[in-house]
């Protein structure tokens, strides 16, 4: 199957690219949007590119890359009582939420803020430039993946970091 590319979406309060290069792997647990759950059971595969996005953040951009180290599996959240992402109508036989791992690959020396990809040749399709957009996770093209990195590992005016 050939590779895909995708971004996604984190709160830096919950977790950064910063704490994927520590940890090296992490599951991407509690999305709870059906159509981001889709992507995550039925269309991610092991080494998928994946953008990691800063959402919420001043600025929002995209802050590294990682790659999908485990395709999806059951969010096994959704079934622990007290948890944020517990869901009582989430069944262990027929599951209704999935996450993927990730494992990082690179840090980007400045983030690349939301506005510069809106205004970048090549990006304009891209689902994160059009407003209204928030799905958490979004396929790419690997065009758009490798105008992101380029753009990352370059130093970026008027990044912040």
């Amino acid at each position: 199957m050939p590779r895909r590319y995708w971004l996604m979406k984190v709160e830096p309060e919950a977790y950064t690219i910063e704490d994927l290069e520590r940890d090296g792997r992490t599951s991407w647990e509690g999305v709870r949007n059906y159509q981001a759950r889709n992507f995550m059971r039925d269309q991610m595969q092991v080494g998928d590119g994946v953008l990691f996005y800063a959402s919420n953040a001043s600025p929002s951009g995209v802050t590294g890359l990682a790659t999908i180290a485990r395709a999806g599996y059951p969010d096994r959240t959704a079934w622990t009582k007290g948890h944020t992402y517990f869901d009582e109508g989430s069944d262990k036989a027929n599951p209704t939420w999935y996450m993927v791992d990730i494992a990082f690959e690179e840090r980007f020396p400045e983030i690349v803020p939301l506005e510069t990809l809106k205004g970048t040749k090549g990006l304009e399709n891209m689902m994160v430039t059009k407003k209204g957009s928030r799905l958490s996770v979004q396929p790419v093209t690997k065009a758009e993946y490798d105008i992101v990195a380029r753009l990352g590992r370059k130093r970026v005016p008027g990044g912040n970091r």
